[in-house]
This record gives C-alpha cells, sequence and structure tokens, in this order.
C-alpha cells in the first residue's frame, strides 16, 4: 500500500470511528476527498484506493482534470462559484456545496433548466459572520428558504459550512451544533427534508461527525500539505 493509500484508509478508519462512537453507523458518513491544487496522478492514486469522491475548489481545476481521469469518479465543487461559470460546470459535477445567494441559486436553476438537467446543491451558510467567507447568515436563510424551494432545477441536499479557523478542534464544535439545529430548524418550517450536513475538515472531522455531519472533506490528511504558487 502507498503512502496515499495508506493515508486514505487511516481517514476511513477515524471516520468509522467517530461515527461508531457516538453511536452512528459509519457508512452514514460518506468522505470527500479534497483535491484542489493536486495533479491528476495524485487523484488517480486515491481512485485505486477506492476513493469515489473528489471536491475542488475551482471550476478550472474540475474542467482541467476530468478528461485525464476515469468517468466513474464524481466531483463535488466546495469553492465559491460565479454566476458566469455555472454554464461550464454543471455538466461536470454531482454536486456544489457552496451555494451562498438567491441570486446564485436562481442561476443554477435557470442554466439547469437550459441543459435540461436537475443540479444537487447544499446551501452554504457563514455561522461565523466572517467577512472573508461566503453564504447565507441564518437569518436570511430562513426568510428566502419558500424562494429556494421554489426552484424547481434543485434538489437541495442540506447545509455546508466552513466554521472559523482554530487550532483547537473543539472550537469548531458550536459551529457544527448551530448547522444541525438550523437544519432542522428549516426542515420543520419548510416542509422538506434537508438530509445532508457537509462539514469538518481535516483537523476536525471527527468533531463534525460527532455533531451529524453526513460529509465531511478531507484533503491535506490525505493529499499532504498543499503548495500554493505565489501570485503573479
Amino acid at each position: 500500500m502507498n503512502d496515499l493509500a495508506s493515508r486514505l484508509q487511516a481517514i476511513r478508519d477515524r471516520i468509522s470511528a467517530a461515527a461508531q462512537r457516538c453511536g452512528r453507523d459509519p457508512a452514514s458518513v460518506q468522505l470527500l476527498a479534497v483535491s484542489k491544487t493536486f495533479p491528476a496522478e495524485a487523484i488517480r492514486e486515491a481512485l485505486d484506493a477506492g476513493q469515489l469522491l473528489f471536491g475542488e475548489n475551482k471550476v478550472q481545476e474540475i474542467l482541467a482534470k476530468a478528461p485525464q481521469l476515469p468517468s466513474n469518479l464524481q466531483w463535488h465543487l466546495i469553492g465559491h462559484l460565479q454566476s458566469n461559470k455555472v454554464r461550464k460546470v454543471l455538466p461536470h459535477v454531482q454536486a456544489i456545496h457552496s451555494v451562498d445567494s438567491l441570486d446564485l441559486a436562481r442561476d443554477i436553476d435557470r442554466i439547469a433548466g437550459e441543459l435540461g438537467l436537475k443540479a444537487k446543491v447544499y446551501l452554504e451558510v457563514n455561522l461565523g459572520d466572517e467577512s472573508s467567507k461566503h453564504g447565507f447568515n441564518a437569518e436570511g436563510l430562513r426568510a428566502q428558504l419558500e424562494a429556494l424551494h421554489a426552484l424547481t432545477r434543485l434538489e437541495i441536499q442540506g447545509l455546508m459550512c466552513i466554521p472559523p479557523f482554530d487550532d483547537d478542534p473543539e472550537k469548531s464544535r458550536p459551529y457544527f451544533v448551530q448547522l444541525r439545529t438550523l437544519r432542522d430548524e428549516l426542515e420543520k418550517t419548510g416542509g422538506r427534508p434537508l438530509p445532508l450536513l457537509s462539514m469538518g475538515m481535516s483537523h476536525d472531522f471527527e468533531i463534525a461527525i460527532e455533531e451529524g455531519a453526513t460529509m465531511v472533506r478531507v484533503g491535506s490528511a490525505i493529499f499532504g500539505e498543499r503548495t500554493y504558487k505565489p501570485a503573479a
């Protein structure tokens, strides 16, 4: 087993243990391997080790990597999506985790209709009210939920959040609790299920699982530390 496959198996084992600790079926938690900045070769290694779900932050990375890789893997867009890139990416992704406004949701709905597609999406919630991050605030999402549910080309899977970063993973727990509580509230008021919670990353995914995550987004713990190119 190569190093990447070993790291991937270690993450799977930790997911299983975290789920069992809180009385959950490990199969209720999916692992999204975040492959942003890593080459297609690294993704192929993970694919050979049985990983099928991959997350990317940028549309252009999906469009560049997808033709180099088998068609059976599934791409999820987890980074901010600009409206002018919806048409390009929609045919290539199985889900968009970063629907952060009603305007973007409407654009996705319209373009999905034009392409004859249904779009699986998560609604991103900025629970930390961080100006550097996108997302609905909780009150705005409550106010716009009915309009979001009216978009017939969207299949709203649930909610997503990225808590403010802290070296102590326990500091993420209150945000995960808030997201789960908000989801439960919106299911009751909106009258529709929102079964999935996309939350938890390399340093705090076990806490997220304890608080109800159904998909965790893990990158560096699988692929290694990222090296970013300096801005030109």
